[in-house]
């Protein structure tokens, strides 16, 4: 890792756009940080570091037709909370594919995809990874990975069943066989959060602590406000795990609403090659007002960096401070690169860029290139932006709080198409022009549709398209024509289950095709 002569300067979060449930590893003198994706495919994008805080996408771990099958799950259900591991030259992802409980919707006709956990592999992060090895039996959600003496166990959550209070939690580990990941020996219950009462103890990851013994790190609280990072110890893996008496370690729940960036928790933790420690946490970034108070935007839940010290064997997460600040300053790193403030996809490349994904199904299945030059073509699909079924969406992660969104595209046979800003299937903005030149930019709030505005007159042939978003507003456009301006609260991020920011990019609804001759996504500071 590169060395400075003094505190390296450095933005959070470290990845633009929703990132959330971080997890981290080191091989060698690279850093490889996993992110969750929910509904979205690709899934599980692997980005890549030599200095902690400048970060390049170099693939995903589902990222072929038959891997894995997401199809018809609801918004903020699919790809949870990752974990990323190196062991013996090879690289190892858990992860959980999530779908509705009973009480939350009925399963479609042939029954919801396979849930559950699943282990992939691969010799080269970038890819191919492996088709995905599943455990059966094993309830809950966000397993880690754990090599230690030749022996590999494997840790997750699951609701106490009967819990002691709503949203009690347990932590338990399994042992691994090393050769076949099969389940083996007896579970062991380990956790169940360090507050008497507190909900959702999740994240866990376990690491060797310094001096001898064992660590376990999670999450607690929820991923809102009262979201944190918990730590608990023991002499052996297995336990008996008692908590540290400073729990939590860190937080922002004392902050409330009053914080830059907040709901801090679930975090995993690196070594560098000097010995340093280092924190991937999860954070929000708020909007904050004149009078200092913060609110949920429409980037979701994203991946934060802290430095990490040691007293007495006890972890100090940003060691002084205790915060996650938006600007932060940690020796050992190099003044972090700017990020840039124009992402301009033209479609001239042979491929799609990677950062373009789907709902539940591989932009592939919708999207090609060469149908004419440099345009991407969308296949229109019955489906629209409302429905369960795959539609044709090529979407992105919204990447800063301000930013002018323009789709150039010219329509093909009957339909619709436009631009999508998508939280979910019950909450979404869609500003689209159909095949009799009708306009209509139209807000869905939980499954609720109204209409922003309209024109009847667009010209025939290439089209702009345009959202210039300010925080949880826009003013919208079409053919540089105004149809008005539209409040995004109902699109943010922090109502109950939606763990999901917002994905923007071009979409066609009905019979025909949209081919899209440009994306601009330009970032105003």
């Amino acid at each position: 890792m590169t060395r400075s002569t003094r505190p390296g300067r450095y933005r959070n979060p470290i990845l633009p756009g929703c990132h959330p449930d971080p997890s981290i590893c080191r091989v060698g003198d690279e850093f490889f940080i996993v992110t969750s994706t929910f509904e979205y495919l690709p899934g599980l994008p692997i980005h890549r570091s030599t200095n902690l805080v400048d970060w390049e996408p170099i693939g995903h771990v589902v990222h072929r037709e038959g891997q894995l099958d997401l199809a018809g799950l609801p918004g903020s259900k699919g790809l949870y909370a990752p974990t990323i591991r190196h062991h013996e030259g090879r690289f190892f992802v858990v992860c959980t594919v999530v779908v509705p409980a009973p009480h939350q919707a009925a399963p479609p006709e042939g029954g919801w995809p396979r849930a559950g956990h699943f282990l992939m592999t691969a010799d080269d992060p970038a890819g191919p990874w492996s088709d995905p090895i599943w455990f059966d039996g094993l309830d809950g959600i966000d397993p880690s990975l754990v090599f230690h003496d030749g022996r590999v166990w494997l840790c997750g959550n699951r609701l106490a069943a009967p819990g002691r209070w709503p949203g009690q939690t347990d932590i338990w580990l399994r042992e691994l066989d090393p050769v076949t990941f099969a389940v083996i020996g007896d579970e062991h219950l380990i956790w169940h959060g360090a507050l008497e009462g507190g909900a959702w103890a999740e994240g866990p990851h376990l690491f060797p602590r310094p001096g001898g013994g064992w660590m376990l790190v999670a999450a607690e609280g929820g991923t809102d406000r009262d979201h944190a990072v918990c730590v608990a110890y023991a002499d052996e893996i297995t336990g008996p795990y008692t908590g540290d008496p400073g729990n939590p370690r860190l937080s922002h729940r004392d902050l409330g609403d009053r914080a830059a960036i907040a709901n801090v928790g679930h975090a995993d933790l690196v070594d560098d090659a000097d010995g340093r420690t280092w924190a991937t946490v999860l954070g929000t970034q708020q909007l904050v007002d004149d009078a200092g108070r913060g609110a949920n935007g429409l980037l979701g839940r994203q991946t934060h960096l802290v430095p990490v010290d040691w007293e007495r064997g006890r972890p100090l997460f940003a060691p002084g401070i205790g915060r996650v600040h938006p600007e932060m300053a940690a020796d050992g790193l190099p003044d972090q690169q700017p990020w840039p403030t124009e992402l301009v996809d033209d479609f001239d490349a042979p491929e799609l860029d990677p950062a373009w994904t789907g709902v539940a199904v591989l932009p592939a299945s919708f999207a090609a290139l060469g149908e004419r030059a440099s345009r991407v073509r969308l296949r229109a699909t019955p489906a629209g932006p409302t429905d369960l079924e795959p539609f044709a969406f090529l979407g992105r992660r919204l990447p800063d709080h301000r930013v002018d969104a323009t789709v150039v595209l010219e329509l093909g046979g009957t339909g619709r198409a436009g631009l999508l800003l998508r939280t979910s299937e019950r909450a979404h903005l869609e500003l689209a022009v159909d095949h009799n030149g009708v306009a209509v930019a139209t807000l869905v709030d939980e499954g609720e549709r109204s209409v922003i505005g309209t024109l009847t007159d667009v010209p025939a042939g290439p089209v702009a398209v345009e959202a210039r978003i300010d925080g949880l507003h826009a003013d919208l456009f079409v053919a540089d024509r105004p149809l008005g301006g539209v409040d995004l609260s109902s699109l943010a991020t922090g109502r109950t289950s939606r763990f999901v920011g917002t994905w923007i990019g071009p979409f066609a609804v009905g019979d025909g095709w949209a081919d899209v001759d440009r994306v601009e996504l330009r970032i105003r500071r």
